[in-house]
């Protein structure tokens, strides 16, 4: 019985009270081998493609400013969270990026290295991007408290929204999964409604790495 709707989320799996569950961040490693192979099959060359627009993509966010080879951090990044977020479609493996734990440990150390980067070496830079261009000089308190919250807020907001809505999409689909029993006439409808919410799921997987991503660029572009 759970104690509460979010309980299904919890870790549970554990051999002498030590918690197997996050070993599920860790199982791309063991698709890594198959990277040294002489001959790269389809998937590698399709997933090359998509890592080389990425790279592309990041390389025009962080400007000519930005340093040499930090957007592989970025590419790096997405193809962590979006492996974390397909495995979490499977049954029996444990989401991890549905929890602030693993969220905030991502979005915190990054958010802080940009700021420690910037207010160090970019000082005045950083100075004028509290006050937006065309501000009244009676507004301009006003935007530096805002700026300076909203900047504050970031890694929460980028933590909370990978996590709710991985929690949001896999919470629905274990509520319709539970009403199986009871709905044994409509059980048909179920199962497409069912596919059709994992389908949805499978884009937002994507979708929230990509945005995750993007934004962690858009917030390293700035400091520079």
């Amino acid at each position: 019985m759970m104690s509460n709707l979010f309980s299904v989320f919890d870790p549970s799996s554990s051999i002498f009270n030590i918690s197997l569950n996050w070993l599920s961040t860790f199982l791309g490693l063991l698709m890594m081998p198959s990277l040294y192979w002489l001959m790269p099959s389809r998937y590698h060359i399709f997933w090359n493609n998509i890592m080389m627009n990425l790279h592309k993509e990041f390389k025009i966010l962080l400007s000519p400013a930005g340093t040499n080879g930090s957007s592989f951090i970025f590419v790096s990044l997405f193809s962590m969270i979006l492996f974390n977020n397909f495995m979490g479609l499977f049954p029996y493996i444990f989401t991890s990026t549905s929890h602030l734990t693993l969220t905030l440990t991502l979005a915190l150390p990054l958010w802080l290295s940009f700021m420690l980067f910037g207010w160090i070496n970019n000082t005045q830079h950083m100075f004028t991007h509290l006050i937006p261009q065309g501000t009244p000089a009676i507004l301009m308190p006003f935007m530096v408290c805002i700026e300076t919250i909203s900047n504050i807020i970031r890694p929460g907001t980028l933590a909370v929204r990978l996590t709710a809505n991985m929690i949001a999409g896999h919470l629905l689909l274990t509520l319709l999964g539970n009403t199986g029993n009871s709905l044994t006439i409509l059980l048909t409808l179920l199962i497409m409604v069912q596919i059709a919410l994992l389908v949805l799921e499978s884009a937002v997987a994507m979708i929230q790495a990509y945005v995750f991503a993007v934004l962690s660029t858009l917030y390293s572009s700035e400091v520079n």
